[in-house]
């Protein structure tokens, strides 16, 4: 009998999910420019923003995950859709971000994370999203530019780490009806 396959599947982030998404997370704090966090991140510390974002509603978090892949219990990555700012008429905005484990980039994990997220978005009251993309960071780019968002501007050497600063191009992308 031949094994079935199983593939990517993308779902809601669980508090069973904490600690994958920390270690892929900390990856990024320690070893790039790509979040301008500087310091690691306990499981303890990361669990408000778990947390902060239910399964349905504005701010949600999903992940990919392939039981086939061993590291970090499967999962592969991860999408986010977060307040863009505090104040309340900003309510309708939202900041995105999707984070890949470095062995799954290249491999259509950030756009099948994009596409469930967005998908998951097209029934909620959000009029606009936005992302920041520290540069360099050319699949970054593509990724969002394929997702129909548009380049609105660039903070020039707004945030140092590594000893170096690093701009960040901000994109848009129209949500919901206009």
């Amino acid at each position: 009998m031949p094994q079935e396959r199983t593939e990517v599947q993308v779902r809601p982030g669980v508090e069973a999910d904490l600690g994958a998404l920390t270690d892929l997370y900390n990856h990024f704090i320690r070893e790039t420019a790509i979040t301008f966090d500087t310091a690691a991140f306990t499981i303890e510390q990361r669990r408000p923003w778990l947390h902060s974002h239910p399964e349905d509603g504005p701010h949600r978090l999903l992940v990919a995950h392939d039981d086939r892949f061993v590291g970090r219990n499967g999962i592969l990555g991860y999408a986010t859709s977060s307040p863009f700012r505090p104040k309340p008429a900003y309510a309708t905005s939202v900041e995105v971000s999707v984070y890949c484990a470095p062995e799954a980039t290249g491999r259509g994990v950030g756009t099948l994370l994009y596409r469930s997220l967005f998908e998951a978005l097209a029934g909620e009251d959000v009029h606009r999203a936005y992302a920041g993309v520290a540069l360099p960071n050319e699949a970054s780019r593509r990724l969002h530019e394929r997702f129909g968002f548009t380049h609105i501007g660039t903070y020039r050497e707004v945030g140092r780490k590594f000893g170096r600063y690093w701009d960040v191009a901000w994109y848009e992308k129209e949500l919901g009806e206009a």
